[in-house]
Formats: C-alpha cells, sequence, structure tokens
C-alpha cells in the first residue's frame, strides 16, 4: 500500500478522499482506502469530486449525513435515515482520523475470558439444501455469468441457499479453524456468487475467480464451501497443460504430437505401463527436448531419426548430460517402437554405461556452523535437526504428521522408519510444538510443521517453505542429509547392510556410501582432501 522508500517517517497529513487529519502511511486514510476497494469511483452528487461512491455519494458526504442525523436525533441513526439526508448535505464538517468510530463513554459489555466488546454471534441455525419443488425444465444451456457485474450491495442475503453456504462455511470454519477475518471474507465470496443461484447451475472457477480476487476475497475458502455443496465445476487449464505446450513449442508437426502422446502415457499410464510422478515426466520430457528441436529442423516425424543421428546427437554431450538424455531417449523411442509407430529403434545398441559417480565428500565444520546460526525460529532449528541427524529429505519432513511423534516412548517415524528421539531433537521438537500450540491453538491440521497458510487448511507445508532458511549456504538440507549418512558410513564402517537397515537404502545407494567412505578412510592425510567436480554429485 505504502509508496514510500523504507525508513521514510511520513507526517501528519490530511487524506485526499475524506479530508480528516491524521498519521497514515499513504495519501488515503485507513477506512478510505477500504472503502475505495468496494466502490466504484465516479462523480459525486453532492460535493461533485471523483471519489468512490455508495449510492452515488463519496464517503465524506455520507460521514455529514450522518452527522447531522446523530445531531437531530441525538443517538446514532441507521442507514436509512443518514441516506434521507444526503441530498441536503450543503457543507462539510472536517474531523481528524477515526472521529466517526469512537466508542461510547459507557463500558460495554465484557467478554468471557477477559475481553472487551460485544458479545460473539450465535452460531447460524441449521440450514439444508433448498427443496427445489416445482420447476420449469431450461430450455437452453446455462449461459455464463458475468459476476464482475454484481456488487455487495446488491447480493441478496435472505436466499434459501446462502443460507445453506453459511452454515456450511460455519461447520468448515469450525472444523479448520477459520479465523474471524476468514470467516467474514467467505461469507462476502457466498453472498455475491449465489445471488440469483437457482436448482440446477453450476458455479465454475473461471468466473468466479477474477470478480473475487478483485474484492480481496478468498478463492481457495470459497471454493471449498461450494465443493461441499456439490455445485461447483473446477474449469480451469491445469498447470501441466500450459507446461506441456511451452516445451512442445518450436518442434515439428510430426514429432510434436508422437512426444506430446508419449508424455502423457508417461503421466497417466497406459495399457502396459503405470503412471509415473509429476517429476518424473518434466525430467524426461526436459532431456529429450534439445535433440528433438535439432531433429525438427530436418525430419518432420521420430521415423526419420537413424541410428547416425543419434550417434552424431550423444557425441556433442559428456558426463551426466550424456547418460541423462540417452536414458531418456532409448524410453521414447523403445515405447515409439512399441507401438508401432517407428520400424526401427535407432537407440537399440547404444549402451548407455555405468554412471561414475564422484566420491562423496564431507562438510567442513565452519559450513555447518553457518547453517546452525541461520536457523533461528522453532520450526527452522526442528528442520534442521531433521536433516542433520535423521537425514530426512526435504518431502518427508514436510509430510511428518503428529502421529509420526511418540514422546512418551521417544521414538519417530520418518517414511515409515521408525527411529529414536536423541536429547536434541526431542528439545528442539518439544520447543516447537510449544510454539505451534500458542501461534495456532485451534488448527485441524495434523502435519507436525505448519505456517500461516497451511494453518487454515489440512494439507501439508511446501518444499520451498520447508528449506527455505537453508537456501543460498553452503550446508543445505539436502547436504547436511547426505553428511549425515556418510558419516555413519565412516563411523560404523563401510558397510551396505548396516547403512540399508539404518536409512533404509537400496543396494546401489548403499554400496555408493560405503564406497565412498572407504575411499576416504583409505585416503592419507597429507593429501588433503579430494578435488572432484561433482561434490556430493547426483543424490541418490
Amino acid at each position: 500500500m505504502a509508496r514510500f522508500p523504507k525508513g521514510y517517517v511520513k507526517p501528519t497529513d490530511s487524506c485526499e478522499s475524506c479530508l480528516a487529519w491524521g498519521n497514515f502511511s499513504d495519501r488515503l486514510c485507513p477506512t478510505c482506502y477500504m472503502f475505495g476497494r468496494s466502490h466504484d469511483a465516479a462523480t459525486c452528487a453532492g460535493c461533485r469530486r471523483i471519489q468512490p461512491l455508495k449510492w452515488n455519494y463519496c464517503r465524506l458526504c455520507w460521514c455529514q449525513a450522518r452527522l447531522s442525523a446523530k445531531a437531530v436525533a441525538g443517538q446514532p441513526a441507521d442507514e436509512t435515515d443518514v441516506r434521507d439526508r444526503l441530498a441536503a448535505v450543503r457543507h462539510h464538517q472536517l474531523f481528524f482520523v477515526g472521529m466517526h468510530y469512537r466508542r461510547r463513554p459507557t463500558p460495554s459489555a465484557r467478554r468471557r475470558g477477559g475481553r472487551w466488546g460485544a458479545p460473539r454471534k450465535p452460531p447460524p441455525a441449521p440450514a439444508w439444501r433448498p427443496d427445489p419443488g416445482w420447476q420449469q425444465l431450461p430450455l437452453f444451456e446455462q449461459i455464463p455469468r458475468d459476476y464482475s457485474r454484481l456488487t455487495l450491495a446488491d447480493a441478496d442475503l435472505a436466499g434459501p441457499w446462502l443460507t445453506w453456504a453459511k452454515y456450511l462455511a460455519h461447520q468448515l470454519a469450525e472444523a479448520r479453524s477459520w479465523g474471524r477475518n476468514i470467516r467474514f471474507a467467505v461469507n462476502r465470496g457466498l453472498a455475491l456468487v449465489l445471488t440469483g443461484y437457482i436448482e440446477g447451475d453450476v458455479i465454475r472457477h473461471t468466473e468466479i475467480f477474477t470478480p473475487l480476487r478483485a474484492l480481496d476475497l478468498p478463492v481457495g475458502h470459497t471454493v471449498t464451501v461450494l465443493e461441499e455443496m456439490g455445485i461447483f465445476e473446477d474449469d480451469s487449464e491445469p498447470s501441466f497443460e500450459r507446461w506441456l505446450a511451452a516445451r512442445l513449442k518450436g518442434l515439428a508437426p510430426g514429432i510434436r504430437s508422437e512426444t506430446e502422446r508419449w508424455t502423457r502415457i508417461l503421466r497417466d499410464g497406459g495399457p502396459r505401463s503405470l503412471p509415473r510422478r509429476e517429476g518424473t515426466v518434466w525430467l524426461y520430457l526436459n532431456r529429450v527436448r534439445p535433440a528433438l528441436l535439432d531433429w525438427s529442423n530436418r525430419y518432420d516425424h521420430l521415423r526419420e531419426v537413424t541410428r547416425d543421428d543419434v550417434l552424431t546427437y550423444i557425441k556433442t554431450l559428456h558426463g551426466h548430460q550424456r547418460h541423462d538424455q540417452l536414458v531418456a531417449l532409448r524410453a521414447l523411442f523403445s515405447w515409439a517402437k512399441r507401438n508401432g509407430l517407428i520400424f526401427r529403434n535407432p537407440t537399440s545398441r547404444i549402451k548407455v554405461g555405468q554412471y561414475e559417480y564422484a566420491v562423496l565428500q564431507p562438510l567442513v565444520p565452519e559450513q555447518v556452523d553457518r547453517s546452525v546460526a541461520a536457523a533461528t525460529t522453532p520450526a527452522t532449528r526442528l528442520i534442521l535437526a531433521l536433516a542433520a541427524v535423521h537425514a530426512a529429505r526435504v518431502d518427508q519432513i514436510a509430510t511428518l504428521m503428529l502421529d509420526d511423534v511418540d514422546l512418551g516412548n521417544r521414538w519417530l517415524t520418518i517414511a515409515g522408519r521408525v527411529r529414536p528421539l536423541d536429547d536434541l531433537t526431542l528439545k528442539l521438537l518439544l520447543d516447537w510444538l510449544e510454539h505451534r500450540r500458542s501461534r495456532w491453538p485451534n488448527t485441524a491440521n495434523l502435519h507436525l510443521l505448519i505456517n500461516n497458510q497451511t494453518a487454515n487448511t489440512t494439507g501439508r507445508a511446501s518444499n520451498h517453505w520447508i528449506s527455505a532458511a537453508m537456501r543460498g549456504q553452503d550446508a543445505t538440507l539436502e547436504k547436511l542429509r547426505v553428511d549425515r549418512q556418510l558419516e555413519e558410513a565412516m563411523v560404523k564402517g563401510p558397510d551396505p547392510l548396516h547403512l540399508a537397515e539404518v536409512f533404509g537404502f537400496d543396494e546401489k545407494t548403499a554400496m555408493r556410501y560405503a564406497d565412498s567412505a572407504r575411499a576416504l578412510m583409505e585416503r592419507p592425510l597429507e593429501t588433503g582432501p579430494a578435488t572432484s567436480p561433482r561434490t556430493h554429485g547426483s543424490t541418490p
């Protein structure tokens, strides 16, 4: 909202809209700023200024009419009386910021728990899906609605569908611990989209997303209630479709169609193949794309690619790039051969070769100390301990549940493997649980690690948030995990069976760590640390 540089202190000034005098950070006072977000600007019927209007009058005219109505009645008047006096406004009484919303001098009722103010509103009465009764069948299909033309002032607050939606929203808010502001905003969003709703209509994501965002209303929470009602349809374009269209751009039409079909089978599976994870699909298509772009300059279909073309291309690659791209190309052409799209597999009998991993190198104490110093919150300290002590991956940390922690028996379950809780992790875990209880006492999220966004939902925190504190450090969470596993191999001996039992490795990964530990233990001390272009290499 503020447009001033950091550290600048704005002097006391008057608001450009209501002309009130006071301290505020921008050109408008907070009340006028919020008034302008929900009302359109036009020429005021009273003062002739171009301002956000409510019933054709700006907020300054409304304040003057409210003051006049109060002077006549001797007490605050309702909105009907204020509207009757808007046309009689001929002057404006200037005021200070916040004067029109001062509390009465008499103390209000005391709330339970020591808070002052009005008692909490009672929960909405139970409501159910409205009975449609007899209705005329629609002659045409549902016409798309323009929700941007509706305003909150025109909302139907007494409709049966809105009554049912508010009751469902209250139940979801209690179950998922939505705050007061979220509840209020969700009710406003429901009032907007359910005005004029009739049985059989479908509310689509593309129709309500922009209007709700323009009013700063929560789209996700509103959609949750509409899905509970069974009247919502998510017609938004998936991110995978946008990514796929961008990756296939520039390919020849024949190669593009065949590659798109292969990519979709990788993602969704087929009669003889299981679906892959979306991250795996991204890697495969990104690795074959450079070769396909090169061949699209000469060919129109994959069947025109020869063995010599493949050999010529992979000669330009070295190391892990050659290995990764050749594996992806073999997968593409093997699928094309099985489905009869090509006559001969040009990648057959081209050996990928055994990928030679570099010796894993341990972290130096200075790198670990800098990462420890960067962990300043209870959440980041616990995340650091889970990676450095228990060798947990970022994804495994994000999916930990409260049931995975057994404080009485001092056990912690990570990815299905039960591990004992050491004293350091136990202390950091207790600190985080205390912080979590005091910060989000009513959250319904059962994940161990939550933040401001996930506390109001039941989903897990993102990998980006988990690793944010260590990003940019020499000892990242991934390197700390690798260092912990390498330390186990060096302390307990380079035994692949022991590593597989402790960390759940497969045989190749366990042998790789054992070989690195053996190489480090056999290296003479005077030679110094081993130099390798792939320190920590490719993570298993």
